[in-house]
């Protein structure tokens, strides 16, 4: 399941976020990649432990724990911090999937990487190429979406990031550990809860049905979830 979330981060928050980005020093982006990655990566990356991502990172966790689209797309258990990276004429990802296990350096701090998100930092007309591109059933989808929207979508995908010829790409990216492990059981639950509010909506959330159907999602959810 893709989840475009828009508008996580708000103008006041990008403008914070781009300030501390702009302002830091950058390191290669394999400083975290495993050993299929740094094969397939050439991009730059900001130290997980400067105090740029630091502060960075704390925006966006603040932006997610305030999302309901977030919240309920994702059911999240642990997010890793977010990461920073960014792509200059010519640079890239390769096809590549996430590793399942991932673990902060330096501490017991570790996450299942149940569900990979980017957040887009910079205007889609900043720069040509530098899609996200990601592999399903279905087959590619592109995606490169407005300043401070985020992309959600399984960590067992394929996907890449296509060069960037003119400009440069700015993104957020981090992982997600969800109460509920199987992609099919949360698309399930996000399906039912998100229909659950557009039927509240009109026919009020004491309604018979609603609390009835309400009672379903959270058995289910209590049948599904680790935590």
């Amino acid at each position: 399941m893709m989840i475009a979330i828009p508008g996580m981060l708000g103008a006041e928050q990008l403008s914070h976020c781009r300030a501390l980005l702009d302002a830091a020093d950058w390191i290669d982006g394999n400083a975290t990649s495993g050993y299929q990655s740094a094969l397939a990566k050439k991009n730059r990356q900001l130290p997980e432990d400067s105090a740029a991502a630091r502060e960075a990172g704390n925006l966006i966790l603040d932006a997610l724990g305030r999302s309901p689209l977030f919240i309920a797309a994702a059911l999240p258990l642990k997010v890793f911090p977010p990461l920073f990276n960014r792509y200059g004429e010519g640079e890239k990802f390769d096809t590549h999937v996430d590793n399942a296990i991932r673990m902060k350096r330096g501490t017991d701090f570790r996450i299942r990487s149940d569900l990979s998100a980017t957040v887009f930092l910079n205007d889609p007309t900043d720069y040509d190429g530098g899609e996200l591109v990601v592999e399903d059933t279905l087959g590619e989808h592109k995606v490169k979406l407005a300043a401070g929207d985020m992309i959600l979508y399984p960590a067992s995908s394929l996907h890449h990031v296509t060069p960037v010829t003119r400009g440069e790409r700015l993104c957020s990216f981090f992982w997600i550990q969800s109460m509920v492990r199987d992609d099919g059981a949360r698309r399930t639950l996000f399906d039912l809860d998100t229909a659950i509010q557009a039927v509240s909506a009109d026919r009020g959330q004491d309604d018979a049905a609603i609390i009835k159907l309400t009672g379903v999602y959270h058995n289910l959810l209590r049948r599904w979830a680790d935590a």
